[in-house]
Formats: C-alpha cells, sequence, structure tokens
C-alpha cells in the first residue's frame, strides 16, 4: 500500500471537477486530482476515438460488450469513454475520462429560466440572480460558447437540421440555436477536406478526434494544471472514502492500467476532499462509506432525488422534406415549450448512421423531473444500486410524446420511442441533494472539509436543460465562497 499525503483531494474532473480544480490552484491550494479514465489527446485528424462505423472497446468502460443499444460487438474490455450503469428502471450512462462526461457530449450549454431554475433547485432560487450576472458568463468565456455560423448552417451537411427547424414553429415551438463549446474552423475545414468529418457527421457521441471541442480537459484543467498546484492522476480509481481517528479524509485507490487490471493501491490521507465524480459516482462513493460505517453520521439524505432530467431519445423515421446524405452536428438547432404544463427541450442532434433505404434523425427531449430515484447499499457487490419507478416522468413523457408526434403528423413520418422498453439517461441528477445531504455551496452536512460539487447535489433536472452549464456555474458559485472562507481555515 503506497501512502499518500494531500492538502486537497479532487475526485473526477467533469465540469464540477475542473471548476474546483482550477480554483482551488488559483487560491494557492496545492491539489491533488484523481480520475479512474484515461487522458485522451486529440488534434486535426487524429483517430483518437472510435466512430460509430468502427465502434470498438473505446467506446466502453471496462467490459467486453457494446453499451450501445442495437450493436451486437464484442471485445477486450478497456478503459473506454462512457460506463453504463445498469439499475432497476434506468440505465445512467456517464463519462469515463479526464474531462469528465465533457469528451462525449454534444456540447448543448444551455441557462435555465428563472422560473425553471426555481422549479428543479427551489433551495438554491435565490441564487439566480448571480448565477445569471457573474458565473454562466464565466462558464461561457471559459469553454468559448457559440452558436452554429449561418454559414455553416446553410451547407448541405445541415440540411436535417433546417429541415427540424422548419416544422417546429407548425407545431407552436420557436427555435433556437443551440450554444456550443467549438472552434467551428473545424466543421468548416470538414466541409473542405482539410479535416476527417466528425462535426459534420454528428459522429461525437466517443469523442471529437479533430480538437476544437473546448471540453474541460484542455480548459478548465489546463489552466489549473498549467499553476503547476494541480496534479492530474489519471486511471486512479476510489474504491472508499472514509474518516480516520484524526478526522482526516483518507481515500482507498486502486491504479489501473488500460484493462483494468490494478497495479498499485494507494492510501490517500487528506484534509479536504471535494467529490466530483458525476452523480452515480459521487453517489455510490457515499453510499458505501454510509452503510460500511468508514463515515459516521453521514446525512440520511445520501442515495435520495436522484433523477433523469426527463431524458428522452427519439427518431423521427422517413420525414417529409431532403435529410440530405449526412447531418451535422453537434445537437446546434432546438426548441422549448414553456408553455407547457411542465417545461420541457427539444433538440435534433444528428444521427451518424442510417439504415439503409430509410431516413433517420434523432431528436432528444429533457424537461423537469421530481427525484424520485434512489440509490442503495448492495453488499454483494459492494457497491450502490439505482432504483427510478416508471411513473416519476409519466406525465412529463406523455407531454414530449404527444410534441413528437405532433412534429411527425406535421412533417412526415413515424416518431419511435428508443427509450420505450429500455428507459436511459446521459444526464444524471442528485443523490446528495442541495439542502438535505449538503448545504448550499456543497458542504457535507457535519462533515467539515467534504464537499460534493458535482450534479449529485441537484435535484433530479436543470430546469428543461442539460445539466453542463448548471453544474460549472453553481461549482463557480461555491468555490467563490469556499476558497474565501474555507481556505485557510477548514483546510
Amino acid at each position: 500500500m503506497t501512502e499518500l499525503q494531500a492538502r486537497a483531494v479532487v475526485v473526477g474532473t467533469g465540469f464540477g471537477g475542473g471548476v474546483t480544480a482550477l480554483r482551488l490552484a488559483q487560491a494557492g491550494v496545492r491539489t491533488l486530482v484523481l480520475e479512474r479514465g484515461r487522458r485522451w489527446v486529440t488534434g486535426p485528424n487524429s483517430t483518437t476515438f472510435c466512430r460509430f462505423a468502427n465502434m470498438d472497446n473505446r467506446s466502453a468502460w471496462l467490459t467486453d460488450h457494446s453499451i450501445v443499444p442495437g450493436v451486437d460487438k464484442t471485445w477486450t474490455p478497456y478503459t473506454g469513454v462512457i460506463e453504463a450503469i445498469e439499475g432497476n428502471g434506468m440505465t445512467a450512462n456517464v463519462g469515463a475520462a479526464v474531462g469528465g462526461g465533457s469528451i462525449t457530449y454534444h456540447g448543448m450549454t444551455l441557462q435555465p429560466t428563472r422560473d425553471n431554475f426555481a422549479r428543479s433547485i427551489p433551495k438554491a432560487a435565490h441564487f439566480y440572480d448571480q448565477l445569471d450576472r457573474v458565473w454562466y458568463p464565466t462558464v461561457s468565456r471559459m469553454l468559448g460558447i457559440s452558436p452554429i455560423p449561418d454559414d455553416l448552417l446553410a451547407s448541405d451537411a445541415y440540411k436535417s437540421s433546417r429541415l427540424f427547424r422548419g416544422v417546429l414553429p407548425k407545431v407552436g415551438m420557436t427555435p433556437f440555436k443551440v450554444p456550443l463549446p467549438i472552434d467551428w474552423s473545424y466543421a468548416r475545414g470538414e466541409l473542405t477536406g482539410q479535416y476527417t468529418p466528425t462535426y459534420t457527421t454528428s459522429d461525437v457521441a466517443f469523442g471529437v478526434d479533430n480538437g476544437g471541442k473546448h471540453s474541460i480537459d484542455v480548459t478548465y484543467l489546463a489552466k489549473a494544471e498549467a499553476t503547476g498546484l494541480v496534479e492530474v492522476a489519471p486511471l486512479h480509481i476510489v474504491r472508499d472514502l472514509s474518516m480516520n481517528a484524526n478526522k482526516k479524509w483518507v481515500l482507498c485507490v486502486d491504479r489501473i492500467d488500460t484493462g483494468g487490471a490494478v497495479q498499485e493501491q494507494i492510501r490517500v490521507t487528506a484534509d479536504a476532499v471535494f467529490l466530483n465524480a458525476g452523480s452515480p459516482g459521487t453517489t455510490r462513493l457515499l453510499v458505501k462509506s454510509r452503510a460500511k460505517g468508514l463515515v459516521p453520521d453521514l446525512p440520511d439524505a445520501i442515495g435520495t432525488k436522484w433523477g433523469n432530467n426527463g431524458d428522452r431519445i427519439w427518431v423521427w423515421l422517413n420525414p417529409n422534406g431532403d435529410a440530405g446524405t449526412q447531418q451535422g452536428g453537434p445537437a446546434c438547432i432546438g426548441a422549448t415549450d414553456n408553455n407547457s404544463l411542465i417545461p420541457y427541450t427539444v433538440v435534433h442532434a444528428g444521427s451518424p448512421a442510417q439504415a439503409s433505404g430509410a431516413t433517420l434523425v434523432t431528436v432528444v427531449g429533457y424537461g423537469i423531473v421530481d427525484g424520485a430515484g434512489t440509490w442503495a447499499y448492495d453488499a454483494e457487490k459492494d457497491d450502490a444500486v439505482l432504483t427510478w419507478p416508471s411513473t416519476a416522468d409519466a406525465v412529463l413523457q406523455a407531454l414530449i410524446t404527444a410534441r413528437m408526434e405532433s412534429i411527425a403528423a406535421v412533417g412526415g413520418g413515424l416518431m419511435i420511442d428508443t427509450n420505450a422498453t429500455a428507459p436511459s439517461t446521459w444526464h444524471s441528477l442528485g443523490g446528495v441533494p442541495m439542502g438535505d445531504a449538503v448545504d448550499l455551496y456543497g458542504r457535507v452536512l457535519g462533515h467539515q472539509g467534504l464537499y460534493v460539487l458535482d450534479g449529485a447535489r441537484i435535484p433530479g433536472s436543470t430546469g428543461a436543460c442539460n445539466p453542463s452549464y448548471t453544474i460549472a456555474a453553481l461549482a463557480e458559485h461555491s468555490m467563490a465562497t469556499i476558497v474565501r472562507q474555507d481556505v485557510g481555515h477548514v483546510f
């Protein structure tokens, strides 16, 4: 067992972890960042990631088979970019890489309205004005947010986006361009033959080879590492979190190779631990710590108020009009329905593959749901298991279904709910809810020096938007207070 000492440890490198690491470094705090996934380096015409047509073990986290429904492939397990966590009634898809979910997400960077934010996160509703004025814009600058330029949207590669945009007003919805963390010169370069297509074919689900995607690894984490105070340790899995007799935090960590074999066991003792392993990762770790008695008196609310952000993925089969031979991306055209009983958003995400003799257009929907999911410890697995009741988002899904069917009624073709028999989400939220398990700044109640700053503290949904922007903005807001109040005092 290798013994390490650290002032501060950040677990996870997604939107919460990247913000946390940078702001700790800027406050002069030497920080160790533990990430279970590997680092993926991209560049023009690189072959870093697999593509949809040649899917291989780089797509999936330490499993011997494809996690994509309908793709029947097997391979040698590898530390690929996405883990599919199967629960009762729901599969949660989560990122596993330096940069977390920012490596594989389309990049939709949407800010909820004031009212929708309050409906999703009522205990933080009074933060909205400051988030709107300071912290959302801070994240926007860090990630280089911009919508698709008009010239690209007018190109042949984006016919499906224009087709979708044209139908929306006919069903009573107002389309908008989705802000994205993309250097659009790379997409233009694909159209001129300078780069191998990936943006312009929407083949982005396993990462973007060409570069130009302002993911967390090349923005927040790169700036954090440049300070010289942050060490990012890839392929380090935190197995357990405990408190020792001196009330220091102890992390039991396995350093693995890319096949998952343990190379070294490490015990890290820290003054402060910031959990940012994503909603499932953070929640599973704390549920285990409570059930095994590793940390005394953890809040009863740990493992509660989990939600799927109302996620649903639809295929629009054979719409009228010309959707083109390829569907450009990332997801760049959306629409909201804030007049609905439950607010929701629909977005065209582009399909990287087409069936012979058919046209397939992907449309995603998500909205506001209650955090009705729970995580419970399974001693045989030494892990926490998710349970999601099918009734929890039934009303929302009925509204989204009606909207999808109206789009097909106007635009032709047929809408197919791909999650009808196998519900899944890409937007896990909750499990360590704000106000019940942590305070409004992410401090675990009753446990000095232990923090949760990722989506685990957001109960269920983020105001009919995908969560990344709100997770990062709340992390910025919380870290401003933690740096001011806790650095030099708590740790």
